[in-house]
């Protein structure tokens, strides 16, 4: 009896000892997740449902019902939705709808369907879409080198112009965040399953970088057919801004004016959408600045009832509309507002024969 015990006792000491060793590799940030027994926090810190969290999040009655409708919701975007936030918006439905068949009560559902109807909101024009991902109650943070990695792809000049890349890396941060839900609920197998899932599609969005370029093209003169509109982004946008709500009032006027003309129009088949910068500043910078000032353009459009294909595309500096030589930067900056614009060219149905 004494050497059954024994033998017992020695599994169990394995057990633990395995557990931890899994544990440690997942890199976990947050020491209140360790906790176990009395010694273990009911704190806002160790993820308490404090009455703030229940407040916005205690109001989802009908889960099920709500996934529903935030999916119906992003399938209308049709083609609004083909890019980095449509992506992330869809796997964090299907994040969602996967613990709630499994059943799981501690919170990570809500919150899951919480970022979604954050992103839907924000695909359709209506709140300000930001890549960062969010701290959650329910989910621990992990393997910050992997963190670091998915934020280098997004941040790669190339990344805009890969929606495989963009696919690819939208869904594993989101499954790294639902690995740290398995952390949270001391669920360190199932966490570690998900990590190694993210360190594999990371290797494969690093790989789909490599097959994209970032496109060198000459907007100098216009495409025959199609009509072109250049809009002064001085003049749409408050200065250096790029979101929605930073649309000034007669750049609304503006893009409700175009919204009219199209939904009057009936012909257009679709939109393309190009962002451009002037030359100061670095590459990379104003190309992620005309992309994404071009992508809310096109968010705005769709949101205001535009149901022709609408693509975006942000060039930078690559297409300048001035020869602007002088030394004052203010002199500068005023001489090269027309290289700062956004322009869009629509395509009617009979251009396409």
């Amino acid at each position: 009896m004494k050497n059954i015990i024994l033998a017992a006792a020695c599994v169990y000491a394995l057990a633990g000892c395995a557990n931890a060793e899994l544990r440690d590799s997942l890199g976990i940030q947050d020491p209140t997740v360790l906790q176990t027994g009395f010694g273990a926090q009911q704190s806002a810190e160790a993820g308490a449902a404090v009455e703030p969290w229940a407040h916005v999040y205690g109001q989802i009655e009908k889960p099920r019902e709500v996934l529903v409708s935030l999916q119906a919701r992003l399938d209308q975007l049709d083609q609004g939705k083909a890019n980095y936030f449509g992506y992330k918006d869809q796997c964090w439905i299907d994040a969602a709808k996967s613990e709630l068949d499994a059943g799981d009560r501690w919170g990570f559902v809500e919150e899951s369907i919480g970022e979604a109807a954050r992103l839907t909101a924000g695909l359709e024009g209506t709140q300000p879409l930001s890549p960062d991902n969010p701290t959650l109650r329910t989910v621990a943070a992990l393997r910050p080198d992997l963190t670091a990695s998915l934020q280098a792809v997004t941040a790669d000049p190339r990344f805009v112009y890969c929606p495989q890349a963009q696919q690819q890396t939208a869904c594993a941060e989101v499954q790294l965040m639902h690995a740290g839900h398995d952390a949270w609920i001391r669920q360190f197998s199932r966490a570690k399953t998900k990590v190694d899932a993210v360190e594999s599609t990371l290797g494969e969005a690093q790989k789909s970088l490599e097959s994209c370029v970032v496109p060198q093209v000459d907007v100098s003169s216009p495409t025959p057919g199609p009509k072109l509109v250049a809009l002064p982004v001085d003049t749409l946008f408050a200065f250096n801004r790029s979101r929605v709500e930073s649309i000034t009032p007669e750049g609304r006027q503006m893009l409700d004016g175009l919204i009219a003309d199209v939904k009057g129009d009936g012909a257009v088949s679709a939109i393309t959408v190009s962002g451009f910068t002037d030359r100061l500043g670095s590459d990379a910078y104003n190309r992620r600045l005309s992309q994404r000032r071009a992508d809310t353009v096109q968010r705005y459009l769709l949101a205001g009832g535009v149901t022709a294909a609408v693509q975006a595309r942000g060039y930078g500096r690559a297409s300048p509309a001035t020869d602007c030589q002088m030394r004052g930067r203010r002199a500068l900056v005023a001489c090269l507002a027309n290289d700062r614009r956004v322009e869009l060219r629509f395509l009617h149905k009979e251009d396409q024969g």
